[in-house]
Formats: structure tokens, C-alpha cells, sequence
């Protein structure tokens, strides 16, 4: 047991904690006291909100619920809670209820692109596998904010056999990606469990796990959970820092157990107004995370989820934070910037324009300083013909196990082997004209406009 600081010794004093501070490095101490009014946060903080402040964070949390972990607590400043960074992220706003014309209660449509309970299945060769509807704490940028608390779906053993039997009989998928809630929430031997039966399905080659436990709750990476996840491997997990102040002695310990135990890590930040959108703040936490063998893999712009508008920057915002980062420090610390499109497209990466123009041959390229350069194109580049039967292909690139496969979108325009030239999308009016019989004029012929959804 290591000595608590002297701000963990007050989190557990004004906790009432009668076994002092014993159970502070014990995760489910801290699930059990989690902070969920507004009188346990100001006998914490050590503050009294007057009678309207308080009312207004009532009136949030009837709508969105809280849920502090006292370890994250912990790391609040109390001189200057309000615009503590970990104190906005965990803490509820009455802004809040502002639900803009714009915001969605399922902005990326993951419950209209779910052929299975618990499943999202998007992408041809990946699934989302919502496994647990329960977090150690509540963000409150949270892009799923319908199901926070909602402890009445947490989905049972038959519920995640549905999800499981689906990708079993789905061959095309490959990688499953199991979220939440925080799939971390679930007992040593429910993961265990879990993973087994999804590893024990030969056409999944990678398990990923995301998870905020190394940023909330980092007690949560013992002996136990790490001699489960080795069992499954090749794992991947992909955690949540969002500022450099969450990467805490505790958390980058609980980071160096799972890479020393094999599991490449990965970061996915969401750019918050007024928590980190600085291009300064977010080079130090790619750098740091880096240095504790965490590959900075997405920075997304925040959702178009209920109650977000105030946690939302222009996408220009983003840009410039790319273009601080790109040749500035290192590349594996660049993130992609993507927004994750509403409706259900998936992510979209937001990236600076670094080609400046292009002719016959040459393109004009500039690099972060500014410097203007060209590469010149081969004067004579012969492709050789793919009609993507791989299983016959003469070529040096021929790869083990190559299956013929499909194309979608851009890539099948791009493709030798499908005659295919554009892409139109649906209720096109102009091609609804084409189609209009002749006599028919008074409408013109036009298809309704498509309505967006949402």
C-alpha cells in the first residue's frame, strides 16, 4: 500500500471511510464511492454553492446523471475548481440542457447500424460490440450520453451470446472492438469469458478494448486483469487522456503494466473548448503519452450529441492543432483528426492541405515551414491490370491468404476490375426525370429531396 497524498487522505476523510485509507488502491472501493450529488462534491471540494448554482446543477443531473470516481476527484484544483480541466470534464453545466437544433440523442446512428444487440457493425471488416453500459464516471462530453446510467440494459450473458453468435456467422469481420459503457467495468472472469468466446472464432484476428480506466480509475489494471487480458492476445487497448494533468504517477504506472504485459496502447482524444483546445497543451500530452508508450491515434471533434454545444470548437480549431504537431515533434505523435460523421458515415479524417496544386507530372507540395517544393511524377507509369482475382496474380506484391474481395465507395471508382464510373445518391431528382413518364409533366418529374435524418 503506498502512503496517500495528503489530498487522498481528505477525498477518503470526507467519505466517511471508517477503514481510513485501506481501500484506496482497491478499484471497487472507488466504484462504490463515486461522487453522485452536489452536497457529496462540495464537502469534497470544500466549497457551498449559493442556492441558485446548486439548483442548476440539480436540474443537469435529473437529465444527466454524475459519477466521480474519488480518485479523479482527487485531482481536482480547489482554488480554482471552475476552470479545472478534470473538474469540467467530471462535473455537470447547466449548459447541458441546451439542446441545440443540431444535436442528436444518436448522432452517429450506431443503434440504426446494429443487425445484432450490442452490435454496431459500420465498417465491412469491424464491429463495435457494446458490452457494458456502466462507466466508472460519467463524462460529461460523453458522445453516448442516452445510455449514461442506464443500469437497466446492462446487457446479460444472453444478450452478449446474441452479439457473439453474430460475428461468428459473419465471416467478413476481422477485428471487433469491444466499448461501452467501459468494458473494464466488467468482472476479471465476465472478460475472461468474453474474450474467450470471441477469440475462439477463427476469422477474428484482433480484439481491442476501449477504455477511460487509465485515466479515471487506474487502480482498475491489477495482477488479476492483466493474466486475463494476456490470455487473448493479440489485444489492443486504446484509452481516453484528453490534458497532460490526467497523466498522474498512478496512471502512467497503470500504463507501463499493460505495455510490459504486451498490450499496444493507443489514445483517443476528443477536443473540448475551454479544456484543451490549445495546440501548446495538446503537443505536451501527445509528447508525454508517447514517452509512456501510448501511440496518439485519434483526435476527434466533439459530437453532435445532446447537451454538447459548449464542448464544441470550429473545425479550423483542429487544423491548427495538426499543423502545430505535423513537423513539429515526432510523427508518431501526431494523432488523425477525424470527425466522426452524423448519421452513421463513419470518420472522416480533417487534415491540413499539403498539396498545393498539381499538373501533368508534377505535384507542388508545401512542407510545416511553409516551403513550397515539387516531386515529379514518372513521364511513363504503366499499371498492370488488377481484375482482383488475387489467387491467380503473377506480381511480386502476392500476399498469403489473399482472398478475392469486394469494393465500396472510392475504391471501387479507382478499381480495374469493375466498370463502374460514378456514384449517385439516392433520389437523385435528375436522374428521377430521366425516369418520369413523358405525359406526366405537371411535377416535373422531380423524386422528393432527401430529408436528413435526425
Amino acid at each position: 500500500m503506498k502512503e496517500l497524498n495528503e489530498r487522498q487522505r481528505e477525498v477518503v476523510s470526507m467519505l466517511g471511510n471508517s477503514t481510513s485509507t485501506s481501500g484506496w488502491e482497491d478499484w471497487k472501493w472507488h466504484v462504490r464511492n463515486s461522487i453522485r450529488t452536489v452536497e457529496a462534491a462540495e464537502k469534497i471540494l470544500g466549497v457551498t454553492f449559493s442556492d441558485e448554482k446548486r439548483a442548476l446543477y440539480k436540474r443537469t443531473l435529473d437529465k444527466f446523471p454524475m459519477s466521480i470516481t474519488p480518485y479523479y476527484f482527487s485531482l481536482i484544483d480547489q482554488e480554482d475548481y471552475e476552470s479545472d480541466p478534470v473538474f469540467m470534464q467530471a462535473f455537470p453545466d447547466i449548459r447541458e440542457l441546451n439542446v441545440s437544433p443540431h444535436d442528436m440523442a444518436d448522432p452517429l446512428h450506431e443503434d440504426e447500424d446494429s443487425p445484432a444487440p450490442g452490435i454496431t457493425h459500420r465498417y465491412p471488416d469491424r464491429v463495435l460490440f457494446h458490452v457494458s453500459n456502466l462507466c466508472s464516471m460519467y463524462c460529461r462530453h460523453c458522445t453516448r450520453k442516452r445510455k449514461v446510467g442506464d443500469r437497466d440494459s446492462v446487457p446479460d450473458r444472453g444478450q452478449l451470446k446474441q452479439g457473439i453468435e453474430y460475428i461468428r456467422r459473419t465471416p467478413a469481420i476481422r477485428d471487433v472492438l469491444l466499448s461501452g459503457g467501459d468494458p473494464l467495468m466488467l468482472s476479471d472472469e465476465r472478460l475472461d469469458w468474453l474474450l474467450g468466446e470471441i477469440r475462439s472464432i477463427p476469422h477474428v484476428e484482433i480484439i481491442r478494448i476501449g477504455s477511460r480506466m487509465p485515466v479515471v480509475l487506474p487502480y482498475r489494471i491489477t495482477d488479476g486483469l492483466l493474466a486475463v487480458l494476456k490470455k487473448h492476445h493479440p489485444l489492443w487497448l486504446n484509452t481516453h487522456f484528453n490534458h497532460p494533468r490526467e497523466l498522474t504517477r498512478t496512471s502512467r504506472r497503470a500504463l507501463a503494466r499493460m505495455a510490459d504485459a504486451g498490450i499496444p496502447l493507443g489514445n483517443q482524444s476528443v477536443l473540448l473548448a475551454d479544456v484543451n483546445d490549445c495546440p501548446r497543451l495538446f503537443r505536451t500530452l501527445n509528447q508525454k503519452l508517447v514517452q509512456n508508450r501510448v501511440r496518439p491515434y485519434y483526435m476527434y471533434q466533439c459530437d453532435l450529441s445532446e447537451g454538447l454545444s459548449h464542448f464544441r470548437t470550429p473545425v479550423g480549431k483542429g487544423i491548427e492543432i495538426i499543423e502545430s504537431l505535423v513537423g513539429h515533434t515526432s510523427g508518431m505523435a501526431v494523432p488523425t483528426y477525424v470527425i466522426d460523421a452524423p448519421g452513421g458515415g463513419g470518420k472522416i479524417p480533417m487534415m491540413p492541405n499539403y498539396a498545393i496544386s498539381q499538373g501533368v507530372n508534377k505535384v507542388v507540395l508545401r512542407n510545416y515551414e511553409g516551403v513550397i517544393t515539387t516531386y515529379t511524377e514518372p513521364d511513363s507509369y504503366e499499371p498492370s491490370y488488377c481484375d482482383r482475382d488475387c489467387r491467380s496474380c503473377h506480381l511480386t506484391l502476392k500476399e498469403d491468404d489473399a482472398d478475392e474481395t469486394g469494393a465500396i465507395g472510392i475504391e471501387k471508382l479507382l478499381s480495374d476490375w469493375d466498370d463502374t464510373t460514378s456514384l449517385t445518391p439516392e433520389n437523385n431528382e435528375r436522374l428521377a426525370r430521366r425516369d418520369a413518364p413523358a405525359d406526366n409533366p405537371a411535377d416535373d418529374g422531380a423524386a422528393p429531396a432527401v430529408q436528413a435524418k435526425g
